[in-house]
């Protein structure tokens, strides 16, 4: 087996450092690593100072084979990042003719005026394989030195993204794969309504018995992702080896697994309407439109999405969706038996199949002994069949809107996936089901 190598990511960039930008250039680097079997095990960021730069260079050569850096190759006196690779090379700066023509003919296409420092972006370091941009001014560079355990690699690109993405995948990737017989593949599962420690809990063991594949829980707001991770030589023997452990959980958690990979929660929720043929509508208080907004991030929504209501008074959920005065008189705006009127009474004012309301205290204030800050009700309608659900939130206003919007949303998937089960008939008032 060849060796296995390792990288370490250095973002070059004062800007990064005090975080007027995020580095999102990083992520994506780190997601391609794990795809050619290349293990990143440190990130540094690091100002546009070429003495700090060289000392990172010294860390990450420290500890890892492979150093990958993003920003810093800018024709303006503070980019001198290339200079201090040279330096770590013990090498040279050489001018490569084919960078300087391509600054050339890209800035003669602006119509921008060429400077003396536009050149500097031309040279590398000797014995450097350039990449050319075809997407900006920078070339990035590869310079590798050394053999066996003292081989040193270094990789230079530009920061922005719209440069650094596709340099990366079409010229790095490929030098990249020449280092590795070996590929990761990782296939993550979604699931919702079930917390991260209930997760681990009945994972733990065979989490701890796992080695290839590996099983990973990541906590998000109001959702759990598990991500099965196997090496491999090809990526067919690699989903092979994660196919078992998937349909372990999936068989384990049921309809708490909602998704995969590239699922959302609001597409999952989006497709089974409509497969169903099903229309929807929501009626929401608390959430001010948050979750209209969320069902319509899905492309092509809108043969199923018809209307949505923000009835934040009492007087506008008794107008717009006919909830009766003596609901709100006996059972108050945040009840169940309010959210169960909301959502009936969206679904007919809409002319909906379905639809969901939402209602609460998102806080800060508002809350009472009764009916504490965070209490949110959701009310789900589809096709005759009312259900309500009662959620308690603990953070803030913010959180809470959005934990409400991730509630609703998988209450209406889970109701979704009754209605195609055949459960057609109203089921009258249920609280407290599970999320």
């Amino acid at each position: 087996m060849s060796k296995q190598y390792t990288a370490e990511i250095i973002a070059i960039g004062t800007e990064i450092l005090l975080g007027d930008i995020v580095n999102t250039n990083a992520a994506h680097i780190s997601r391609q690593l794990a795809k050619v079997g290349i293990g990143l095990y440190h990130q540094q960021v690091v100002g546009d100072n070429p003495e700090r730069v060289l000392e990172a260079f010294r860390l990450g050569f420290s500890r890892a084979d492979i150093i990958i850096t993003t920003g810093g190759l800018g024709p303006t006196g503070d980019d001198l990042s290339k200079e201090m690779a040279a330096r770590y090379f013990g090498v040279p700066m050489e001018e490569d003719a084919q960078a300087r023509a391509n600054i050339e003919e890209r800035l003669n296409l602006r119509g921008m005026t060429i400077t003396p420092n536009n050149w500097k972006q031309a040279l590398l370091p000797k014995g450097a394989r350039p990449f050319y941009n075809d997407h900006g001014t920078a070339p990035g560079f590869i310079l590798d030195q050394g053999e066996g355990e003292e081989r040193r690699i270094l990789i230079m690109l530009p920061g922005p993204p719209s440069e650094m993405v596709p340099m990366f995948d079409e010229q790095v990737i490929p030098c990249l794969q020449e280092l590795s017989d070996q590929i990761l593949v990782s296939r993550t599962l979604h699931l919702c309504g079930i917390g991260e420690s209930q997760v681990e809990y009945a994972l733990h063991d065979l989490m701890e018995s796992m080695e290839n594949p590996t099983l990973a829980p990541y906590a998000k707001t109001g959702m759990v992702d598990l991500r099965i991770t196997a090496k491999a030589k090809t990526e067919e023997e690699a989903r092979d080896m994660i196919r078992p452990v998937e349909d372990h959980i999936r068989e384990l958690f049921g309809r708490k697994v909602y998704g995969a990979d590239a699922d959302t929660l609001e597409s999952v929720t989006a497709r089974l309407l409509l497969d169903n043929h099903l229309t929807v509508s929501a009626a929401e208080s608390c959430t001010g439109g948050l979750f209209s907004g969320r069902l319509i991030n899905y492309n092509g929504i809108s043969e199923a999405y018809m209307a949505g209501f923000i009835t934040y008074s009492n007087e506008a959920k008794e107008r717009m969706l006919g909830v009766p005065h003596e609901t709100l008189v006996q059972y108050g705006a945040v009840s169940e038996q309010t959210a169960r009127a909301m959502a009936e009474g969206a679904a007919k004012a809409a002319g909906t199949d379905a639809a969901v309301s939402i209602t609460g205290i998102a806080g800060p204030g508002g809350g009472t002994p009764e009916k504490p800050v965070g209490l949110i009700y959701i009310g789900v309608h589809v096709k005759g069949r009312t259900l309500a659900y009662r959620i308690n939130c603990t953070k803030s206003r913010q959180e809470n809107r959005n934990a409400a919007v991730i509630s609703a949303m998988n209450a209406l998937r889970l109701a979704l996936l009754e209605y195609e089960d055949g459960l057609k008939e109203d089921g009258g008032l249920v609280l407290d089901r599970e999320l």
